[in-house]
């Protein structure tokens, strides 16, 4: 078996002439594989299949064979067989092909050729030494005879016998180890399982039982709210007629009146009047929370809601050293809301302010959110009074809740300004937030939807 000179990108040709030049390409092919890194299962595939192929050619005229390393996006070792066209049948390929990656025949009527690719090892260097590596262990190998191939099969043979026994005995192992975790996970899947139910189980009591409170807790909020209801009809009429008397008592073609009388008959006037706001409150409260108070909107100016309002809370009695501010009339617009709403929450608000304000000023303010496109208005009740603890802040919001102190002593009432406001500020579609300092004063915040109208045309003069 002689070497030829080489070509560009392959390693070596070797003439192929006698049955030990087959036997020396077997050796040849192996050692070549084992220059190149691939594993043990792969050198012996590469040198049966040589072996094979070159069987199978032998007395072809001008049979050579050719290692290469073929530039391409994919590297290959190629090793093609080359003859004179016409010597022999067709090449049989199926062999071979069980063996390597491709194998293909090709012929261009002077010259045939087999062409035998096998993939390179993704860690292969590529290198000059690489190459220079693998060249030579292309040519370390003498020509052999055919007893010496015969026992160089039987060692790769043994080698592969022993590799395969490994790994049948590696694949034995993982199958017991696999075994033992599918054991495990099945217990833990039971586990699971029974964790699972058991915590089914709790939900759908805790469910049943949350159930229960909440309808428990319905019938309750309808009891109080038909009790309201109830108390709220059967106390108008009383205080109607208590309002009534006195008003016809006062009236200027009743029978005349010691001052002192018509001072005490004035405070029953004025109490009389309270109450029957109160009543009236809390009647609408049972409302809202039954889901029957309607909302009746309509075009409101707010110069003449305010003024009234401001003029309303001056004559009730205001303490002697606090002043109600209210907003210019020019700054206020006409909107669209329901007005006998928007006056009790603003009521509601103010009279707490005065209520628990010694000094200074309660201030009423008005301005459209200018972020908002105006889409929103902001009305703000602020005060200097005693103000509210921060622990506490939560708690006015509380129907029937007052804040312990001196002044809530002075003025007891029933604990439903603030939240009966919050509820008609909800029902406008806005909302209600406070803020307070105790000492400084607090400061209430109602948003609700802004949706302008034009004033009402004036009256002719």
């Amino acid at each position: 078996m002689t070497e030829s000179a080489t070509r560009s990108g392959e390693l070596s040709v070797f003439d192929l002439a006698t049955a030990q030049d087959v036997f020396a390409l077997r050796r040849i092919g192996q050692s070549a594989a084992e220059a190149l890194g691939m594993d043990r299962q792969d050198q012996v595939r590469i040198a049966t299949a040589l072996s094979e192929l070159g069987r199978d050619r032998l007395g072809c005229d001008g049979l050579t064979v050719a290692f290469s390393l073929p530039a391409g996006r994919e590297r290959v070792l190629a090793v093609v067989f080359e003859w004179d066209g016409g010597t022999k049948a067709d090449p049989d390929l199926e062999p071979a092909s069980r063996l390597l990656n491709r194998v293909r025949h090709e012929s261009d009527g002077a010259r045939e050729r087999i062409v035998a690719e096998h993939p390179l090892p993704a860690a292969w260097p590529d290198t000059p030494a690489a190459w220079l590596g693998v060249r030579e262990a292309l040519r370390r190998h003498a020509p052999l005879t055919l007893a010496d191939d015969l026992r160089a099969q039987t060692r790769d043979l043994i080698a592969t016998l022993e590799e395969t026994r490994a790994q049948r005995e590696e694949l034995r192992r993982l199958n017991d180890e696999l075994e033992e975790t599918n054991r495990g996970v099945l217990a833990l899947y039971t586990e699971l399982s029974q964790e699972l139910e058991e915590t089914n189980s709790g939900v759908v009591a805790l469910h049943a039982e949350l159930e229960e409170k909440s309808n428990r807790l319905r019938e309750t909020s309808e009891a109080k709210t038909r009790f309201w209801t109830n108390i709220s009809h059967e106390l108008r009429t009383p205080v109607n007629a208590v309002v009534a008397l006195s008003r016809l008592l006062l009236a200027a073609g009743s029978d005349p009146l010691t001052e002192e009388q018509r001072r005490q008959i004035s405070l029953v006037d004025a109490s009389g009047q309270t109450l029957f706001s109160l009543v009236n409150d809390l009647l609408d409260m049972a409302k809202a929370e039954a889901g029957q108070l309607e909302i009746v909107s309509a075009a409101v100016d707010l110069r003449a809601l305010v003024g009234q309002l401001g003029a309303v809370m001056r004559s009730t009695g205001m303490p002697g050293g606090v002043v109600l501010l209210t907003p210019d009339p020019g700054t206020l617009p006409v909107t669209v809301t329901d007005e006998a709403l928007l006056t009790r929450i603003l009521r509601n608000l103010l009279s707490n302010a005065l209520k628990f304000t010694e000094k200074g000023e309660v201030r009423l303010g008005f301005a459209v959110d200018p972020e908002a496109a105006g889409q929103w208005m902001t009305f703000t009740v602020t005060d200097t009074g005693v103000g509210i603890p921060e622990s506490e802040l939560t708690r006015v919001f509380e129907e029937f809740y007052q804040v312990r102190g001196p002044l809530q002593r002075a003025h007891r009432g029933t604990g439903l300004g603030l939240p009966y406001a919050r509820t008609l500020a909800e029902l406008l579609g806005g909302t209600l937030r406070l803020s307070s300092t105790p000492g400084v004063g607090t400061r209430v915040e109602v948003r609700l939807p802004h949706l302008p109208a034009p004033p009402a045309p004036e009256a002719d003069a």
